[in-house]
């Protein structure tokens, strides 16, 4: 698949270590904020949309240094590329749920951030789940990766969830749904 000389492939072995290398970072000034309160018979769970006062940088939840052995596991890695150079890639499991696909890592190097290379992976994934006959697609991201919330978002995705402590780190992880058609 390529659009606008970006090349999205199946990742091969001679591409791990160029993707291990990518930065997996991001920087943000918005995050989710979950308030959670509960009554003696009701629970409820609010996440807002919070500016912060400064802009972060934020590790990635994931030790990059095991990547290559969890991506032993995925269904898929795809990658994308320009001019047979790997700049960002998206992993993919066989979802919990029947026929889903669930995207584990997407990352994009920070050269290319904001040129429409994740939305491309998106699609690429989504296509590669409607190949299998997957009818739904989970993403999922840290609370404080607001640009991927927003990438979410745009293209079509629904808040379906969020988990406590759900990464290394004990952040909160958000899941976002999409049916495919």
């Amino acid at each position: 698949m390529t659009t606008n000389g970006v090349i999205i492939r199946q990742a091969v072995s001679s591409d791990i270590p160029i993707l291990m290398g990518l930065d997996h970072g991001f920087d943000t000034d918005h995050v989710w904020q979950l308030s959670y309160m509960t009554e003696s018979v009701e629970i409820g769970v609010v996440f807002r949309e919070v500016r912060l006062p400064r802009p972060m940088r934020v590790p990635y939840p994931r030790d990059p240094e095991k990547l290559a052995d969890e991506w032993t596991h995925r269904a898929a890695l795809l990658l994308a590329e320009i001019k047979d150079s790997p700049i960002a890639y998206i992993s993919l499991i066989d979802g919990p749920a029947q026929a889903s696909g669930w995207v584990t890592d997407l990352v994009v190097d920070l050269r290319y951030r904001k040129m429409g290379v994740g939305t491309q992976l998106v699609n690429a994934a989504k296509e590669w789940c409607k190949t299998r006959g997957m009818n739904q697609m989970f993403l999922e991201m840290q609370s404080k990766n607001y640009p991927a919330i927003c990438l979410a978002r745009k293209n079509g995705f629904a808040f379906s969830g969020y988990s406590d402590r759900y990464y290394s780190d004990q952040d909160i992880v958000l899941f976002f749904t999409k049916a495919i058609r």
